[in-house]
């Protein structure tokens, strides 16, 4: 016999609900590689474009900071030459800080968790537990990480070795060289090593994005019993469903009681449709439709006609047409004149038609205006 599946394993992926509700806790897919790669990269591509209009910089800080004359020293103002000389690198370090930043913050857009939410800094104990933390360093997700620690160490180690002997001759020559030349080209080796470190650190990303959308959707998995749970509150218990049912009954009661008091008759299918039906004589042009409804909604209109005394007449395919070609509020058709003007004759005469033993009469619906119960042509 095959083994059960237990019921408290979290076998099902959760549900829209409860990825909400871990959005709102602050649990959200991240990848602080994902982080770290973009920022890293986005100073690359800065130093890259920008170095040498940083190093420009750099150097006319440093030779206005070595150049004083007499009126520096007679009316020494730190805080101004400091603003100076700031001023002179804030464009190149201001444009690289800006970028890193829009990076930083790239990454959770990226991945779609960008945005501020209050109850993730709540207090959780759970965090707190050192039993917990314990288990988080020894568990599978301890192993998992020290295991992306070893990889990004090898990885990074290697193209740091790479890279140093790629370039340990322009290095160790560069002593023997012209100081600015020197300089330069130290300046374009390290912004190529950083360059090369970033895609490194965006290769560990790729590794990792992918890794943590699988530990998330392993922790946010659910039991069964947990989705039968949520499925039943989004539902609703079947006494809070009899309760809305009622008071939609009710609701539907008090709207439709108006229309039938004021009805000459009721038109029934004879369980599914109901129609109200007004006509007075000298007063009205055409009959009305003051009330129509089919299922619950048929039943309270046939059940206050029977409490007002309304005559109720059964015409199914009448009142089938009479439901799917008219609106509340409006009169009839003029296709279903005659049938309707029959039914009336019958129901103004009523007492004398009964006392003379009569039936109520048969009348003919215009093919056009035939439907079944699905309000389909032609029935």
């Amino acid at each position: 016999m095959a083994d059960t599946p237990d019921r408290d394993e979290k076998t099902e992926a959760a549900t829209p609900k409860r990825r909400e509700k871990a959005v709102e806790g602050g649990d959200v897919l991240q990848s602080r590689d994902l982080g770290s790669a973009l920022v890293v990269m986005a100073g690359a591509a800065w130093l890259a474009m920008a170095g040498g209009w940083l190093v420009g910089s750099l150097r006319a800080m440093l030779a206005d900071g070595l150049r004083f004359g007499r009126a520096d020293l007679t009316g020494f103002d730190p805080a101004r030459i400091a603003f100076h000389l700031l001023l002179r690198i804030a464009l190149p370090v201001g444009g690289l800080l800006g970028l890193t930043v829009l990076a930083a913050v790239a990454a959770p857009a990226l991945v779609g968790s960008l945005g501020f939410r209050a109850s993730a800094f709540g207090v959780k104990p759970d965090k707190l537990n050192p039993l917990a933390g314990l288990k988080r360093m020894v568990g599978l997700q301890g192993l998992v990480e020290l295991g992306k620690s070893i990889a990004k160490v090898v990885l990074l180690g290697a193209i740091g070795w790479w890279l140093f002997r790629s370039q340990q001759a322009g290095i160790l020559s560069a002593s023997s060289r012209d100081m600015g030349a020197a300089i330069g080209e130290l300046g374009r080796g390290f912004t190529w090593a950083v360059l090369v470190m970033a895609g490194g650190l965006v290769a560990i990303a790729g590794i990792d994005l992918p890794l943590q959308v699988v530990q998330r959707n392993a922790r946010l998995r659910m039991t069964k019993q947990e989705v039968k749970d949520e499925n039943k509150q989004s539902e609703g218990s079947p006494e809070l469903k009899g309760a809305i049912r009622r008071r939609q009954m009710q609701m539907s009661r008090q709207s439709a009681r108006k229309a039938v008091t004021e009805a000459t008759v009721v038109l029934v299918n004879p369980t599914h449709f109901a129609v109200a039906l007004q006509y007075r004589p000298g007063t009205d042009v055409a009959p009305t439709v003051l009330a129509r409804g089919r299922g619950a909604t048929a039943q309270v209109i046939r059940e206050l006609a029977g409490e007002l005394a309304v005559p109720v007449l059964s015409y199914p395919q009448l009142t089938r047409a009479l439901y799917y070609t008219s609106r509340d509020g409006q009169v009839i058709r003029e296709d279903l004149y005659v049938a309707v003007a029959t039914v009336l004759a019958f129901v103004l005469n009523l007492e004398a038609s009964l006392k003379a033993g009569r039936v109520q009469p048969d009348v003919s619906v215009p093919v056009d205006a035939r439907f079944d119960e699905d309000g389909r042509r032609g029935a």
